[in-house]
């Protein structure tokens, strides 16, 4: 089945220094833009991460510092790459916990003012998960009878995850084929960060998830320990994090006037 689509949406995969969404960088980028009149695009970069790549990283997929030493900077690629998601939702294996805050962390590190106003993310993941618990891998060959070559290529991940979120919309007739309702479905929890460090309570009010203030309402924390702002703006917490709690401040100052 293919997708209705009422506009694009680009697949996309990330290889990366290690699993830490503030710290580690992008190694390797791959994108599958599909547009609604069903054309394609596709791009892959390899990236030097200006740090070094551990040995149980390149251990994972392939990727020596040697390979990427004179492969351009993710902030000299990020107008590309913005520029062939912006006006796109975004699918993924994986992609609501990982692959999105890690690549609005390294768009935000070059300037890119990224957020996901206006765009659904579909977490193909999230569906296998929900329906059948199974890896990558197996997600393929169950969906599609298909094994993966070269997993943990960018490129070939991504390829797969398009396949597989087409072939589920053949098996499960629960599933409807919107972008929308699909980004709906594979939600895990109403985080208004990528990291889940603030999320919505049940009125749809922000809340802090984690540490002292751990389900108080952040319009209440800001107001009664001001300092608490300042300490997260400092602390290592991804800056996207940053970002969405410094516009609820904003919010709170424009809302006094």
């Amino acid at each position: 089945m293919e997708l209705k689509l009422n506009r694009p949406i680009c697949f996309f995969d990330l290889e990366t220094t290690g699993i830490d969404v503030a710290k580690d960088r992008i190694v390797e980028i791959s994108i599958l833009k599909i547009f609604p009149n069903g054309n394609k695009e596709s791009k892959t970069w390899l990236v030097n991460p200006t740090v070094s790549i551990p040995a149980h990283a390149t251990a994972v997929h392939g990727i020596t510092n040697e390979k990427v030493a004179n492969e351009p900077t993710f902030k000299e690629l990020a107008s590309q790459v913005y520029n062939m998601i912006k006006d796109a939702d975004l699918a993924g294996y994986n992609s609501d916990r990982f692959d999105i805050p890690l690549l609005a962390e390294e768009l935000l590190r070059a300037d890119v003012d990224f957020d996901m106003k206006n765009r659904v993310s579909i977490d193909v993941q999230t569906i296998f998960h929900k329906k059948e618990e199974r890896t990558l891998s197996a997600a393929l060959k169950f969906y599609c009878n298909q094994s993966l070559e070269n997993a943990h290529s960018a490129a070939a991940d991504t390829e797969a995850t398009y396949e597989i979120l087409k072939a589920q919309l053949d098996r499960y007739e629960d599933l409807e084929n919107d972008m929308k309702a699909l980004s709906v479905f594979t939600t895990r929890k109403k985080s208004v960060d990528f990291a889940g460090f603030i999320a919505l309570n049940d009125n749809g009010e922000e809340i802090f998830t984690f540490g002292k203030h751990k389900g108080a309402l952040v319009d209440d924390v800001l107001d009664r320990e001001p300092g608490y702002f300042g300490w997260i703006q400092n602390a290592d917490f991804p800056l996207y994090t940053k970002k969405v709690l410094t516009g609820i401040k904003l919010r709170k100052l424009t809302n006094k006037f």
